[in-house]
C-alpha cells in the first residue's frame, strides 16, 4: 500500500509570485524606461495593487479562463502589470513579437484567437495596417496614458490603459485553480513555416523560475539588480519577470532604446548586477564604451543567449569585471535548459581552461535532461568528442505545439527533438557545433559553422561573421564566410583566412570571404541562415 506525504497540496501559481513580493519585497524597484521618455519608478507593492486593477478590468471586459490576451509590448512597467493581471486571473499572456512581419503578427494573433490586445504607443501604426484583419480581437488598449492618447485612430474603440487601469478597484484575491492551467501563450520566430505556438502552465513557469534562479544557473536574489535586455515578447524575457518577482530583485527595464549609450546610463545609474540579453546588444554597449573610454562600474554578470558569445567579448567584459554566462534555450525550453558556470575543481584554473568551459552552451540546470543520439535514434557517448542530434525532457519542456494535432518533434519515448548538433562531455558540459540544417558537410565530413563564426569575429576588424556551406564541384560542399567589417576597419579575404591558421583543421578552412554591408535576421536577433544561402546559392568559386 503506497503511504502518501502529509504536506499541504497547494498549487503552483504565478499570481502567488507577485503576492510574495508584494508581501516581502514590497519596496523593492521596479525601474523602467517608458515609450514615452521618463524614467518611471515604483516598487512591487505598487505594482501588485495596479495588476490587481487590471485583473478586475479584465473581468469587466469578459475575459473568461483560457482566453487569450495579446500583448505588443517592450519591457516596462504595464507589460509587467499584463503579465500577472492576465495569468494570475486563469486567462493566457500572449507575448506577441512585434519585430515579425506584419502578415506574421497578424497569423499569430488569428491562430491563438486572442480576445484582447494591448499595445504600446510604438507599435500604433503596425495595428491600425493590420486591425481589420484580426478577426478575433474584441478590445484594443493602448498602453499609455489619457495625454498621449492619438486625437485620430482607425481602431475602433481604442481603450487608454491608465484610464482602463484607475477606473477599477484594486481589491482582488486571485482565484485558485489547477497548476497546470494553462499561463502564456509564445510563438516560434519561424523561419521557415507559420510561426508555432507554446504553451506554458502555471506549474512549468513556477518550476522554470526555481531552478533558473539558481546560483549554477542564473543567480538571482534579493540582493540582485538585474536588466532583462531580452524583450519581454521573447519566451517570456527567458523568465526572468518571474525569477526576480520570485526573489525580490531590483528590476531595471530597458524599455524601446536598447543601444550602448541608453544601456550605460541604465547600468550605471541603476546599479544592475546582472543583465540578460543576446550578444548584438553586449557587442553594441562594448563598442559605446570602447569610443567613450568608459568603465561599467556594477555590472558583475552577463548572461548571453541566442547564439554563442565569441571568445573576444567574453575578454572585453571581464576587463569590465563582468563574468560571462551562457546560456542556452529554446520557446519550447521556458526557455533555459543549460549554463555554463564552472564546477568546484574548476576553482583556481588557468584563464585559458575557464574561457574554454565558457566557450560551452553549459550544462543542465536541474529538471531538464539531455542526450545526443545519432540520424537513426541511437544513443551516443558524452565524451566531448561524438556529436549527434540533441535531445531533451523536463518539466517545462514543450510537450506538443499548440493547435496541432500532428506531431514529429518528439520521438516516442518522449524526448523533444531541439534541431541542434551537438557534443556533451563526461562533466555534462554541452557544446553546440551547428543547428542540423545549418551545418556544413564537405567530402562527406561535418564542419561546424558556429566555431568558424567564433574564429572570424575574434578578428579585430570584423564586427558580424556567418559562415555557410555553398555547393563545390568536388567537395559537394565547401564553407564560404559572409563578413560584415566595423566602420572605418579594413581587412583582405587573404587576411581573414589566414586567420584561422592554426585554429581549426586545415580542411575546415572557408575557400573565400565575401564582404557585405549587413547580415540578415530574424527577428529575434539570429542569422538567417536560410536567407543567406538563397543569397549565394549561385556563387561561383
Amino acid at each position: 500500500m503506497m503511504l502518501r506525504g502529509q504536506m499541504m497540496d497547494m498549487p503552483l501559481l504565478i499570481s502567488d509570485l507577485l503576492t510574495h513580493a508584494e508581501n516581502y519585497h514590497g519596496d523593492s524597484e521596479i525601474v523602467s524606461r517608458t515609450v514615452e521618455g521618463p524614467i518611471h519608478r515604483y516598487t512591487y507593492r505598487d505594482a501588485a495593487k495596479r495588476a490587481r486593477q487590471l485583473a478586475n478590468a479584465l473581468k469587466d471586459l469578459q475575459v473568461a479562463m483560457g482566453d487569450r490576451v495579446g500583448t505588443l509590448a517592450w519591457n516596462g512597467y504595464r507589460h509587467y502589470e499584463i503579465y500577472y493581471a492576465v495569468s494570475g486571473s486563469g486567462s493566457v499572456c500572449h507575448t506577441v513579437n512585434p519585430r515579425l512581419f506584419a502578415e506574421q503578427i497578424s497569423y499569430i494573433i488569428n491562430h491563438a484567437e486572442d480576445q484582447v490586445l494591448f499595445f504600446e504607443l510604438s507599435f500604433l501604426p503596425q495595428v491600425e495596417q493590420i486591425v481589420g484583419e484580426l478577426k478575433t480581437v474584441r478590445h484594443f488598449v493602448l498602453m499609455t496614458d489619457r495625454a498621449n492618447m492619438p486625437r485620430e485612430t482607425s481602431i475602433p474603440n481604442l481603450i487608454c490603459y491608465e484610464d482602463l487601469v484607475n477606473s477599477h478597484s484594486d481589491q482582488l484575491a486571485w482565484p485558485q485553480f489547477d497548476e497546470n492551467t494553462a499561463s502564456s501563450l509564445c510563438y516560434t520566430s519561424g523561419t521557415t513555416g507559420n510561426p508555432k505556438g507554446v504553451m506554458y502552465s502555471h506549474r512549468s513557469t513556477v518550476l522554470h523560475a526555481f531552478a533558473s534562479s539558481l546560483p549554477d544557473s542564473l543567480d538571482i536574489s534579493a540582493q540582485s539588480a538585474v536588466m532583462p535586455v531580452v524583450p519581454m515578447f521573447h519566451v517570456n524575457g527567458w523568465g526572468l519577470p518571474y525569477s526576480c518577482t520570485m526573489n525580490g530583485a531590483k528590476l531595471v527595464l530597458p524599455g524601446p532604446k536598447m543601444d550602448g549609450v541608453n544601456l550605460y546610463e541604465l547600468i550605471e545609474e541603476e546599479g544592475v548586477t546582472m543583465a540578460a540579453g543576446v550578444p548584438t546588444i553586449w557587442m553594441m554597449l562594448l563598442q559605446h564604451c570602447q569610443r567613450n573610454h568608459l568603465k561599467i562600474h556594477p555590472l558583475k554578470r552577463v548572461i548571453i543567449g541566442g547564439s554563442a558569445a565569441p571568445e573576444s567579448m567574453v575578454d572585453q567584459l571581464a576587463e569590465h569585471g563582468a563574468e560571462v554566462r551562457q546560456l542556452w534555450g529554446m520557446t519550447e525550453l521556458s526557455p533555459c535548459g543549460t549554463t555554463s558556470t564552472p564546477k568546484f575543481k574548476h576553482n583556481g584554473c588557468n584563464t585559458a581552461t575557464l574561457r574554454h568551459l565558457q566557450g560551452k552552451q553549459g550544462r543542465p540546470i536541474y529538471g531538464v535532461q539531455i542526450r545526443i543520439v545519432d540520424d537513426e535514434g541511437q544513443p551516443l557517448p558524452h565524451d566531448g568528442k561524438a556529436f549527434g542530434n540533441l535531445q531533451v525532457k523536463g518539466p517545462w519542456v514543450l510537450s506538443q505545439y499548440f493547435g496541432r494535432e500532428l506531431d514529429d518533434n518528439h520521438t516516442a519515448d518522449g524526448w523533444f527533438n531541439t534541431g541542434d548538433v551537438v557534443n556533451i562531455d563526461a562533466d555534462g558540459y554541452m557544446k553546440i557545433t551547428d543547428r542540423t540544417k545549418d551545418v556544413i558537410k564537405s567530402g562527406g565530413e561535418w564542419i561546424s559553422s558556429i566555431e568558424l563564426e567564433n574564429i572570424m569575429v575574434g578578428h579585430p576588424a570584423v564586427q558580424e561573421a556567418a559562415a555557410i556551406g555553398v555547393v563545390h564541384p568536388k567537395w559537394d560542399e565547401r564553407p564560404l564566410m559572409v563578413v560584415v567589417l566595423k566602420e572605418g576597419a579594413s581587412a583582405t579575404r587573404d587576411e581573414l583566412i589566414g586567420f584561422f591558421e592554426g585554429k581549426i583543421a586545415k580542411w575546415w578552412t572557408p575557400d573565400d570571404v565575401a564582404f557585405v554591408d549587413e547580415l540578415p535576421h530574424t527577428a529575434t536577433g539570429k542569422l538567417q541562415k536560410l536567407k543567406l544561402r538563397e543569397m549565394f546559392k549561385d556563387y561561383q568559386w
